[in-house]
């Protein structure tokens, strides 16, 4: 089977590794738009579940993510100085380690690597399998209608940073000004390092003329709002001398199908989940395991493609519901904003919880915490659905 996996992100590279892994005759190849060593990004964050899925379908790829990740532990909420920490723990790791790992991988299996190649159709391509795996923005699928793709902008901006200053938590940190609330998600990727996501609405990102400061003031602003929390460690930003930062409103990237003819999609290009449950890394691999699995065991590519979509879609509904309702929270901060910090803490835990948004937050801050003993909210968790039920059960565990 000829396979060409355009982008060289963690699905399209994964994918290559696992069509090489199990049959060596495939010839796989993958094209990425910018050279080699040319990540863009901070850190990424995942949890035990990914290092099972690697573990369990390329060891050695398992192995080195495991050995270059940082581990976290708990999550802690600063709150206009009022400090809160629950248990819990995860992983980070540079994208760009991470990227160099499966790039690694998939020479050594037999893939072929094109950088600084850039594919602008399909009709570039002689495959008799074509995955787009080029991104949110992905050239592949906009150039194909047939996907009948949908585009939601969310109401928040934002915008990744690095920090040197080193969150062993998974850190949340809100601060009010004068134009209203800003805040941080941050946690360290490396030894030395840490991703800092700043968020904030857009009538306070207007309010504080980020809008239209420079990079260098932007930076200068921020790191002065966020003082008390960075230790004097600086704000690091690619683009700290450019005219902007980076700000961005949040795509929600959905499609009608997922394949056409020879072209399948796989990660962001066939769905986004907003970045506040840090699931994108995650599930950029399941997609590839889920393609490459069924690829082997169907007859055609079709039959291999359809199989693929309908799994993973109901694989993503608990997912794509937990980041639509996280994401709305973050766009209603004002509305939990004067809670205690710990009250606070727990309706952040619980945003994706569906009743949230339909109680009082005082309310449901004091039922919260002993919900598993609480008749009405269990019998209400029950006719939620399958979903509901399934993030009760991550927020015993701990997980952002």
């Amino acid at each position: 089977m000829r396979v060409a996996c355009v982008g060289g992100g963690p699905a399209g590279l994964y994918l290559a590794i696992l069509m090489k892994r199990f049959d060596q005759s495939h010839h796989v190849t993958v094209f990425e738009r910018k050279p080699e060593h040319r990540a863009d990004g901070w850190g990424v964050v995942f949890w035990d579940n990914l290092l099972e899925d690697l573990r369990s379908t390329d060891p050695e790829t398992a192995q080195h993510v495991a050995e270059s990740a940082v581990r976290w532990h708990g999550q802690h909420l600063v709150l206009e100085g009022q400090q809160v920490e629950h248990e819990g723990g995860g992983y980070g790791i540079a994208r760009s380690k991470l990227l160099d790992i499966l790039t690694r991988r998939a020479t050594e299996v037999g893939v072929n690597l094109r950088f600084d190649h850039e594919i602008a159709g399909i009709g570039e391509l002689d495959a008799d399998v074509i995955v787009a795996s080029d991104g949110a923005n992905s050239v592949l699928r906009r150039t194909d209608e047939r996907f009948e793709t949908q585009v939601a902008v969310g109401r928040n901006t934002y915008v990744w940073l690095g920090t040197e200053k080193l969150f062993d938590a998974f850190t949340f940190a809100f601060e009010r000004t004068e134009a209203g609330w800003i805040w941080f998600h941050a946690y360290a990727f490396d030894h030395s390092t840490s991703t800092c996501i700043i968020e904030c609405t857009s009538e306070t990102w207007k309010g504080l003329g980020l809008d239209t400061r420079s990079a260098p003031d932007s930076i200068t602003l921020l790191e002065n709002i966020f003082a008390r929390h960075l230790d004097g460690k600086g704000l690091l930003s690619p683009s700290r001398d450019a005219p902007s930062l980076p700000w961005l409103n949040f795509k929600t990237v959905s499609n009608q199908r997922w394949h056409t003819d020879k072209t399948v999609l796989v990660g962001d290009a066939a769905h986004t989940t907003h970045f506040s449950i840090g699931s994108g890394t995650r599930l950029a691999f399941e997609d590839a395991i889920a393609l490459a699995t069924a690829l082997q065991q169907a007859d055609t590519p079709q039959t291999a493609f359809a199989t693929y979509e309908k799994r993973r879609r109901a694989a993503l509904l608990p997912t794509q519901h937990d980041a639509r309702f996280s994401a709305q929270w973050f766009e209603n901060v004002v509305r939990y904003a004067d809670l205690p910090a710990p009250a606070f803490f727990a309706v952040l835990r619980a945003r994706r919880d569906p009743v949230l948004p339909h109680i009082s937050p005082r309310l449901y801050s004091r039922l919260y915490v002993p919900v598993e003993r609480n008749p009405a909210l269990r019998s209400l968790r029950q006719r939620m659905g399958p979903a509901a039920r399934a993030l009760y059960s991550r927020l015993r565990r701990g997980g952002p």
